[in-house]
């Protein structure tokens, strides 16, 4: 069954994800365009049999591979279990510009696209040129703001989503703190507003358990400058694991280099975006792994929330999100969150029963955290948290 806005389903899960991959096609950014754009537009259009009915959906991707097993695969998946073979995906070259960018979303439209899901704050430029340039095309755009735009207004084809990445950061703080880790760290892949709004949360989270236990924590601080990782990025983080560091909230494709640190460490991560457990556990059944590094993860409600936009398309509620930015958080339903599932709680001494009385604090606006993306301006801790903000 289908979802909508007022009918919230759980996020899909690991596996959903997996086998989402092999749903429909993908393109690489190196395609190029022959149509023009106004015709391109005029067809995607004239495709609809009905006024909601989508007829091709296309996901654009600012970085990465469609199989991060984060970000873009989650919004993958969405887009893919709602489509069936009526979608395509596109992944841009290394360090894309927004003319490459632009070329992804013509070739989408050139491909029979009529709702285009851009995935990643990067798209904000282009979406400018886009909405105006496709005014038949519906845009979808996932962690992009009207400031990252630049229009004065969002455009009218055009519904943002965004996150509220703090509240995922913190209830992964304070959860690891809780369950007695004091050396932690933090490795973001880069310091973009969703990266930063995880990463202060996680601050704030770790503090607020560490006060409350009177037990001084220690946290280490870093940014990647990028999505992958890579032998530099796991030479820092061994370096973080030998002298002492428990676990590290890995966020973006970056995690990659905080697993194998970790297990030459005996070490532990935290996932990102979606349950990544599972990547642990694979690893375990096929002999690459030694144990499951993966003690949790903070996750976002990336497939619920494409799909949901997706099923008011076609529903027919367009009208009533397009030129907005639905910003999803505990208020709005379980859209932010921790895995509870037996197989991926996998805490020594947190209790769910703890867990959902944060989580319902959070809800209720009990416990506020701050929402701040400004890189320059770090989070206000306590007595017992010591945080090195690494360069």
């Amino acid at each position: 069954m289908m979802i909508s806005r007022r009918n919230f389903l759980a996020v899909a899960g690991a596996a959903a994800a997996a086998a989402a991959l092999t749903a429909c096609g993908g393109s690489s950014a190196s395609s190029t365009s022959t149509a023009s754009s106004a015709a391109a537009s005029s067809a995607a259009s004239a495709g609809s049999e009905a006024a909601g009915k989508i007829t091709k959906v296309a996901l654009t991707c600012d970085t990465g591979t469609i199989d991060d097993e984060s970000f873009n695969q989650a919004c993958w998946t969405a887009v893919s279990g709602y489509m069936g073979d009526d979608c395509q995906y596109y992944i841009p070259e290394a360090d894309a510009s927004d003319e490459d960018r632009e070329t992804m979303i013509r070739q989408a439209v050139n491909d029979g696209a009529d709702v285009i899901v851009c995935v990643g704050y990067l798209y904000g430029a282009s979406l400018a040129w886009a909405a105006d340039q496709y005014p038949d095309v519906k845009f979808i755009a996932i962690d992009v703001t009207q400031g990252d735009i630049g229009t004065d207004a969002i455009p009218a084809n055009c519904y943002c989503i965004t996150f509220k990445e703090e509240q995922a950061g913190y209830l992964a703080g304070y959860a690891i703190a809780k369950d007695g880790k004091t050396k932690l760290g933090f490795l973001g892949g880069m310091a973009v507003p969703a990266v930063i709004r995880y990463g202060y949360g996680f601050v704030q989270g770790a503090d607020a358990a560490a006060a409350e236990l009177g037990q001084n924590i220690e946290i280490n601080y870093f940014y990647g400058g990028q999505f992958y990782g890579d032998a530099n990025i796991t030479s820092r983080m061994e370096g973080w694991y030998s002298n002492g560091t428990q676990v590290v909230f890995a966020c973006g494709g970056i995690y990659t280099s905080a697993v194998e640190a970790a297990l030459k460490n005996n070490g532990y991560v935290i996932g990102v975006d979606v349950d990544q457990n599972y990547i642990g556990a694979n690893g375990v059944a096929d002999g690459t792994y030694a144990y499951n590094p993966f003690i949790t993860s903070a996750m976002k409600g990336l497939s619920a929330a494409v799909e949901t936009a997706l099923t008011d398309i076609e529903g027919g509620e367009w009208s009533e999100i397009a030129a907005t930015n639905g910003n999803f958080g505990l208020e709005d339903g379980d859209y932010i969150g921790l895995p509870t599932d037996a197989d991926s709680w996998n805490f020594e001494s947190f209790t769910t029963d703890e867990y959902e009385e944060v989580k319902g604090k959070i809800k209720s606006g009990e416990i506020t955290v701050d929402n701040s993306s400004d890189d320059a301006t770090k989070p206000t801790v306590s007595e017992f948290t010591t945080v090195n903000y690494i360069q």
